[in-house]
């Protein structure tokens, strides 16, 4: 549910913005500006406005595009949280409500051997209120291949360190995508039931193996740990529980071999575009859909 203020906020706009053709901003238009994001890390702030223009076909009525009413409407959406803009170009590091990535220190010596060797794991929750916050930040920024500027919404941050206390790894879970065709139809859910329970769902956004950290079976083993422990972590953090998780691979760069030792259920491809482009007009990677469900039985179906 949207909060009085954004409805507050819209209407503000509305008053001198009349040509937009909507009367509010409701949680489909958030999640589509956070799938947008979240599918084109490359684009600029100015590139996400114009093709949400497009897309909502926000136009005057001499067929303007209201493109910096919509960075407008954009600007109000973070500084309420709710969504986490691209950098400006001309800014030196990445802010997104109050947050900047800045260097930090770490040892990048080659880690390889034995699974075993590195036990006991050492699982650590990542809140911004400790101090293993800005290495994880900076740790995803300089080594993931799709960055990072932040979270919105419910998520969960997870820092894998080994037992002489060097990080290994980085997982990020965030919210479920708004629509996909793979997972619902895996899942037998209609629009109604996505809906109503999309709340339950996560998707795994981020996950990094350290380049330096090369050691057989540590991907999988990770996944496994952190499946038998992300419902507990999450009913702590958030007052309820999840029933699935799910996780996109881009083909032409990964196999998801790591999600299938780990026992994730391949649900099918996308189809090679946003998954909030009507238009058919925004290209995208194709993505392997992986499902991991952490309920016997979901609405919609049992998945046993």
């Amino acid at each position: 549910m949207l909060d009085s203020n954004l409805l507050v906020m819209y209407h503000e706009i509305m008053i001198t913005e009349a040509e937009f053709r909507v009367t509010q901003i409701t949680e489909y238009h958030i999640q589509t500006v956070r799938q947008f994001i979240v599918d084109n890390p490359s684009w600029s702030r100015s590139r996400l406005s114009k093709e949400l223009c497009r897309l909502w076909s926000w136009y005057s009525p001499v067929g303007q595009m209201k493109d910096m009413a919509c960075r407008d409407l954009l600007l109000k959406l973070e500084q309420q949280g709710q969504i986490v803009l691209p950098r400006r170009k001309s800014e030196a590091f990445v802010r997104g409500r109050n947050i900047s990535i800045t260097q930090v220190p770490h040892d990048t010596a080659e880690i390889n051997g034995r699974l075993k060797d590195l036990f006991p794991l050492d699982i650590e929750v990542v809140e911004a209120s400790r101090t293993s916050w800005a290495l994880y930040k900076c740790l995803l920024f300089r080594y993931h291949y799709l960055g990072f500027n932040g979270t919105v919404g419910e998520n969960m941050k997870y820092l894998i360190l080994d037992n002489e206390r060097r990080p290994l790894a980085c997982l990020l879970f965030g919210s479920a995508a708004w629509s996909c065709a793979a997972r619902d139809d895996f899942l037998g859910w209609d629009r109604d039931t996505r809906i109503n329970h999309l709340n339950l769902l996560t998707n795994n956004t981020r996950f990094l193996i350290l380049p330096w950290v090369r050691v057989p079976h540590l991907a999988s083993h990770i996944l496994s740990i952190i499946i038998r422990r992300i419902r507990g972590d999450w009913q702590k953090k958030y007052g309820h529980s999840l029933l699935l998780l799910e996780t996109f691979v881009e083909v032409d760069r990964f196999r998801g071999t790591c999600y299938q030792a780990a026992n994730w259920r391949y649900a099918g491809l996308t189809r090679g575009r946003s998954r909030n482009d009507r238009y058919n007009s925004l290209d995208v990677p194709v993505k392997a859909v992986y499902l991991y469900p952490l309920a016997k039985r979901l609405p919609g179906g049992d998945l046993q």
